[in-house]
């Protein structure tokens, strides 16, 4: 069956320009774009609960854009200045680049892993006596938490948003030939807003291995996955598809 339309189950792309742009146009597509899951930010009181004062850390982990913005606002709203002497061990570029919306990049010492988090390794151990907060939503994957155990950071983590199903019941009554999920949360969402979706015709596109193992248990046919060594990113594996079956 030939594909017209695809429902990405993300935040649509500020950029007219985007990768999602030049496939509708490319190939007469209908591309609309709804987050399935969307992001709530936790009180100073709940955070406190937790037992977390912002006093007892030197440094900062930092590996989302979310995690940077819900640390600022709740510093602003526990009215705590963050000292100039704060050092922030950031994932990846992207997340470091966003970081300057709150700090004079210059001015602070800031630390960058090249692809991964991992990379910092000889960085936290030159910093191996110093405090830590690691900022993060009710989920978390076990893998950082993993390394800072094993290289024996004093670490401490800190909710301060959670993941939250968007309402999705206005979209009852519609049909898309491809829906797109990027995290275990969105096929959660799916289920939850539509307990009796039966996927028929439907195709399922998945990136990322969690993200496939979720739609696999949920009992989803996947069609499309991403990334590969051919198709490393979500619109290449789907324009990849589009052109075998779209003939």
């Amino acid at each position: 069956m030939k594909v017209k339309t695809i429902l990405v189950s993300q935040p649509e792309p500020s950029s007219e320009k985007s990768p999602y742009s030049r496939l509708r146009e490319k190939h007469k597509l209908t591309v609309n774009f709804r987050p399935f899951i969307h992001v709530e930010g936790l009180s100073g009181k709940e955070v406190r609960q937790q037992k977390i004062d912002f006093n007892n850390f030197q440094n900062i982990i930092l590996t989302s854009r979310n995690a940077v913005d819900h640390f600022f606002r709740l510093c602003k709203e526990m009215r705590f200045t963050v000292p100039d002497s704060t050092k922030y061990f950031c994932q990846s570029e992207a997340v470091a680049y966003y970081l300057q919306k709150y700090v004079v990049y210059r001015k602070r010492k800031i630390y960058v892993g090249e692809r991964s988090i991992k990379d910092l390794e000889s960085t936290f151990k030159k910093f191996g006596k110093e405090t830590y907060l690691f900022p993060t939503s009710d989920i978390l994957k076990p893998e950082i938490p993993d390394f800072l155990d094993t290289i024996k950071v004093n670490w401490q983590r800190g909710i301060l948003y959670r993941t939250v199903v968007s309402d999705l019941s206005d979209l009852r009554d519609f049909y898309y030939d491809i829906l797109v999920f990027f995290s275990p949360s969105g096929i959660e969402s799916l289920f939850k807003n539509f307990p009796d979706f039966e996927q028929n015709n439907t195709r399922i596109a998945v990136y990322g291995n969690s993200t496939t193992k979720a739609a696999e248990d949920a009992g989803l046919k996947i069609n499309i996955k991403a990334p590969t060594p051919e198709t490393p990113s979500m619109t290449m594996a789907i324009e990849n598809y589009i052109e075998k079956v779209n003939k």
